[in-house]
């Protein structure tokens, strides 16, 4: 059995966070476990604010999971505090967690601040180079870097700036670019493209389904090149069915 484990915000819509990860792992045959690292409040409208969980009850939860059930894989994705950042840091290097997959959210759709400028320095200093992929956004690159990307040289500029952060694999998604949805994966003997067709309309929770669905395939063994062939083509299939489920306009993914 496959085992994944998300440390990430809860969406109570379920079409993000923690609620849209284990749907993922559960569609590609995995185990799927779950710590919230926030509360939001959002609908199919946006994100109206976060809250922290508390921090006592967070590490204990990720100590009493982690001493009986160890992960294949762990997907992290809105962490919202430096001490959050910091308690996954200092378990993942205790229980030699080799496949950690970091999903760096820094804001939401709607523009509200989902890491706390703390907790961004304590990401990438900390977390960063425990990672075996992290998967930023352009917007999330740019942040990370303090560069703007415009250019397919600025991306690659970019992507060495995070890699020097650490990580082993950097997966700058081009989602918010014209054009083809491109994913550019660094890190490997070469710089690989991933090109997926562009739907209409917009989307929630797609780049956590990207990350959950990369992290299962690494938890499976797989290499971060075909992990992140077959996460987008899963990704790919599944935009296709996705629906309206509020009264905002963002289509939900539909498993």
């Amino acid at each position: 059995m496959i085992k994944i484990l998300s440390i990430a915000g809860s969406d109570p819509s379920g079409g993000a966070g923690i609620q849209i990860d284990l749907k993922t792992f559960q569609a590609l045959g995995a185990h799927g476990m779950a710590i919230p690292a926030a509360l939001t409040i959002q609908n199919s409208r946006g994100v109206k604010a976060s809250y922290s969980v508390g921090p006592r009850s967070f590490r204990e939860q990720l100590d009493a999971l982690l001493t009986d059930i160890r992960p294949d894989a762990i997907k992290t994705g809105m962490l919202l505090m430096p001490w959050a950042v910091q308690a996954v840091a200092q378990r993942v290097s205790k229980y030699h967690i080799r496949n950690l997959v970091i999903d760096p959210v820094l804001r939401s759709s709607s523009g509200k601040a989902l890491l706390k400028p703390d907790a961004v320095r304590a990401l990438k200093k900390g977390l960063f180079p425990l990672a075996l992929v992290i998967t930023p956004n352009i917007p999330e690159a740019e942040a990370l870097t303090g560069m703007r990307i415009v250019t397919e040289e600025e991306m690659d500029f970019a992507a060495g700036k995070l890699m020097d952060m650490g990580p082993r694999y950097v997966l700058i998604k081009g989602g918010h670019r014209k054009g083809a949805a491109i994913d550019t994966l660094y890190g490997g003997k070469t710089v690989l493209s991933f090109s997926t067709e562009r739907l209409k309309g917009e989307f929630h929770g797609t780049g956590c389904v990207l990350s959950s669905a990369i992290t299962v395939f690494i938890g499976k063994g797989l290499p971060v090149e075909k992990a992140v062939e077959k996460a987008k083509l899963f990704v790919e299939r599944m935009l296709k069915r996705a629906r309206r489920v509020g009264k905002g306009k963002a289509k939900y993914f539909q498993f």
